[in-house]
């Protein structure tokens, strides 16, 4: 299974760097590579990586149509 990975900051040292961490231990401190523990963690718009099948053209879940929604209830 994979576990989202985490980005955080050193506020000592300015460096940034990712963990990979269960959603349970997300709030837990987190030390950086140089050995500081004053780190914030960031927020990030993809926070677990991977791929995702496209879905066959034509299909409910397929990209096409338009709206906030994919066309299927935004009239």
């Amino acid at each position: 299974m994979r576990m989202p990975r985490y980005e955080y900051r050193c506020r000592t040292c300015g460096d940034t760097f990712e963990l990979s961490r269960p959603m349970a231990e997300s709030s837990a401190p987190a030390a950086c590579p140089a050995g500081h523990g004053d780190t914030v963690k960031l927020l990030s718009a993809v926070a677990v990586g991977g791929t995702a099948a496209a879905a066959p053209a034509g299909s409910a879940s397929g990209g096409g149509g338009g709206g906030c929604c994919g066309g299927g209830c935004c009239g």
